[in-house]
């Protein structure tokens, strides 16, 4: 498994609306594209700095992962995903390498991308999200 970048780095937010208004007019970015992600129970909006992309994502559902992460947490980083060519092999790579995943198989994200994600547990405390573009 070779990354060949830092993907995006996901962004958990209490309120969507208000968080694009900020990263628009403090930091000068655009929102490109907002989608709602049902799998993973939240919407998204998409932030673009150069190779790497800001995903912020909302909780549509209170028993969503995003309202149980700022529930323990609070909002801030969620996850930090790094594309792949393949991420089935990169899966396979992780878990030879006795990561726990919380993907056995890629699904569908955002933007079309196939995704999966290692548990922070065997992470070093990050969860991971490999990509790949399709």
């Amino acid at each position: 498994m070779n990354p060949s970048k830092i993907e995006h780095i996901g962004i958990a937010v209490k309120n969507l609306q208000e968080s694009i208004n900020f990263y628009e007019s403090v930091l000068g970015l655009k929102c490109y594209g907002i989608e709602e992600v049902k799998d993973q129970k939240a919407r998204t909006a998409f932030f673009k700095l150069g190779e790497t992309k800001i995903e912020l994502l909302e909780s549509t559902d209170a028993e969503g992962p995003i309202s149980k992460f700022i529930e323990k947490k609070g909002e801030g980083i969620h996850h930090i995903a790094f594309a792949v060519d393949n991420v089935e092999s990169a899966l396979a790579d992780a878990k030879a390498n006795g990561v726990q995943l919380i993907d056995e198989e890629p699904r569908k994200g955002a933007e079309g991308l196939s995704i999966a994600f290692l548990h922070p547990k065997s992470t070093k405390g990050v969860l991971i999200e490999f990509c790949e573009k399709k």
